[in-house]
């Protein structure tokens, strides 16, 4: 069995921060002894800190100081009205000031779903800083010259109607954030109908109806929908409106990628073989990128982190010891 965190789990602190004049929430795990060095990890939609509650214990274990941040719009942390708070380099720069706010000269990152975005553009942008990172389902997506929409993939349909009005319009509430969240963790109708599909998005009024995800205890759940409520759905799908701030802040860089840029640092990058949104395919040739690519696979949706931990923790475990302790990081 995995060690996981349960909410307001005694073992952590639970911390706030000012980044660049916003508030952060973050979970703090510090190691029994002086730690090695400091990891910190960026979740996704529709996620908090609290979603790397199987990974936490496990990192802390090897030593790492883990800081597991509630992202602009989520939790405890500020949730601006203007999707300009939300983008890559926005986020880029609150972690650089977080590390500097702490002294760190160098830090490992780890991210998920929008939170594999986020670790790739933060290694793009502070080098330096960056002594390693990994993804775990979100594969490299080069910057482009000329703004391409998300949503013209089939499998980003869903981005869609997440950046419309209507899901935080019609998802409000404590209860009826429940039962988004339970239905966007696995939870299926009476017969086995899912409330969400990639090329639609979410069945909201399939909602009510769902039954119980297996991925989570109610306590869990409850915890999720209790955070999220604090400040509703509109901050967590700012995100999905940013894709042309976010081409904006990076098309310059676009010309360095086509000359062949790489990046140094050590990169491990887990794709999970049944994520509907980020399907393995969409990693293919992402290696030119990388001067050490890592590269895992487990059998998991894109919840990979709560249906495979211990795979998930072994690919990160030897990645880590295997990569970084040459470099006396571990």
């Amino acid at each position: 069995m995995v060690d996981k965190l349960t909410p307001k789990d005694p073992r952590v602190q639970y911390k706030t921060t000012n980044l660049n004049g916003k508030t952060y929430s973050y979970i703090l795990s510090e190691p029994s002894s002086p730690p090695l060095n400091t990891i910190v990890l960026v979740h996704g939609f529709p996620d908090i800190a609290f979603g790397w509650r199987n990974q936490i214990p496990f990192l802390t274990s090897l030593g790492l100081r883990v800081i597991a941040l509630d992202m602009m719009g989520y939790g405890g942390t500020d949730a601006p009205e203007s999707p300009s708070f939300y983008t890559m380099k926005r986020a880029s720069d609150d972690i650089a000031t977080l590390a500097k706010s702490l002294n760190l000269s160098s830090i490992i990152l780890g991210g998920h779903d929008w939170g594999g975005v986020v670790v790739y553009r933060v290694a793009l942008y502070y080098p330096k800083l960056i002594s390693a990172f990994f993804s775990i389902c979100t594969p490299f997506n080069a910057p482009r010259a000329s703004y391409l929409p998300a949503s013209v993939l089939p499998n980003f349909k869903y981005q869609i109607q997440f950046a419309g009005q209507d899901l935080e319009r019609e998802i409000a509430g404590e209860e009826k954030i429940g039962q988004f969240l339970n239905g966007m963790y696995g939870g299926r109708g009476p017969n086995g109908e899912p409330p969400f599909d990639v090329t639609h998005g979410f069945y909201i009024e399939r909602a009510s109806i769902l039954k119980p995800t297996k991925l989570l205890s109610k306590e869990e759940l409850d915890f999720y929908a209790e955070q999220y409520a604090i400040h509703g759905l509109h901050g967590p799908t700012n995100w999905y409106r940013t894709g042309e701030l976010n081409f904006e802040d990076e098309k310059e860089l676009a010309a360095t990628f086509e000359k062949g840029y790489k990046f140094e640092m050590p990169v491990l990058f887990v794709c999970a073989s049944n994520d509907g949104a980020l399907p393995p395919s969409l990693s293919q040739g992402m290696e030119k990128h990388f001067r050490s690519l890592t590269r895992g696979e487990v059998e998991a949706s894109h919840w990979a982190l709560w249906e495979k931990p211990g795979e998930i923790n072994r690919y990160i475990g030897e990645w880590l010891v295997g990569q970084i302790a040459s470099k006396h990081h571990l």
